[in-house]
């Protein structure tokens, strides 16, 4: 059973030391995936803490970014904890603040299997899967410039457009706000934006890590989809990238997401065989 000490109540700063302690425990934790440690978001609404008597023994966040939509950053708790209790705990503090929105959804991008029953068990459901692929240098089909587009490195001054662009492309459920994307702008070893006398039209947004480069985030507006600017966005990246960034190129896609898995499997993409799911509650 669980201390009946527990009391729910809101993260401030001062918690960051102890939520850094207890995201130390991995197996007991669910993190989300992006340019944010779920520290950064520490200050803002729906973000929850379990207080046993002045120490923190689980964490619960979620919050809104982008409008509507309140991805579960983190949830974490200490291994002599019941997770479930821990979860309900959390989790109803956190609904009844959610449910004061107009609307909204709750959503997770799963890794681990124990969270994703967890979630479904408590009225979340499935709604598409993550795959992941990558590029070897020798399957990789290097793809021209079209004509009429000139492909340049991206400025900060070019955030909030390529936010609108985001947008276009992907919709409101994977919209990447300005301030995320300023965020992946300052992380990223390459990005660009591509463009024709129109204005900006694609942009790409890639990172490295210890086994080679993520191309992070891939768009092209709706109108200039399937001209061949995805394909020499990541072309132009390919190109650019210190060899010894190249030993693997990685991204991820939704698995319905035709015209994506089309475009990476033409530039030389193969299917990891690992996939993600996504989990929404829709209050």
């Amino acid at each position: 059973m669980i201390n009946v000490s527990l009391q729910v109540r809101r993260a401030v700063a001062a918690d960051h030391q102890q939520i850094a302690s207890l995201m130390f425990h991995e197996a007991n934790m669910h993190r989300h995936l992006d340019w944010r440690s779920p520290l950064d978001w520490l200050g803002s609404p729906n973000y929850w803490v379990l207080d046993d008597g002045g120490n923190i023994a689980a964490a619960f966040a979620c919050p809104q970014d982008p409008p509507q939509i309140f991805w579960i950053r983190l949830f974490a708790y200490l291994p002599h904890l019941s997770g479930p209790e821990a979860w309900r705990l959390l989790w109803e503090t956190a609904r009844q603040e959610i449910a004061s929105e107009r609307r909204g959804q709750v959503a997770a991008i799963v890794v681990k299997h124990w969270f994703e029953t967890l979630l479904l068990s408590n009225g979340f459901e499935i709604r598409q899967n993550i795959i992941l692929l990558d590029l070897k240098n020798e399957n990789f089909r290097s793809f021209p410039i079209p004509q009429g587009i000139h492909i340049r490195p991206m400025l900060l001054e070019d955030i909030e457009i390529v936010s609108k662009l985001d947008f276009d492309a992907f919709g409101s459920f994977w919209h990447n706000s300005s301030d995320t994307l300023l965020r992946a702008h300052t992380q990223a070893i390459y990005a660009t934006v591509a463009e024709n006398d129109s204005g900006m039209i694609g942009y790409q947004i890639s990172t490295g890590n210890a086994f080679g480069t993520h191309l992070a985030r891939l768009a092209v507006r709706t109108e200039a989809q399937g001209k061949g600017i995805g394909a020499a966005l990541v072309s132009d990246l390919v190109h650019k990238l210190d060899p010894n960034h190249f030993a693997r190129l990685s991204v991820n896609t939704q698995a319905d997401n035709v015209a994506s898995l089309s475009l990476y499997k033409k530039v030389g993409f193969t299917l990891t065989g690992e996939q993600f799911p996504v989990l929404v509650y829709q209050k």
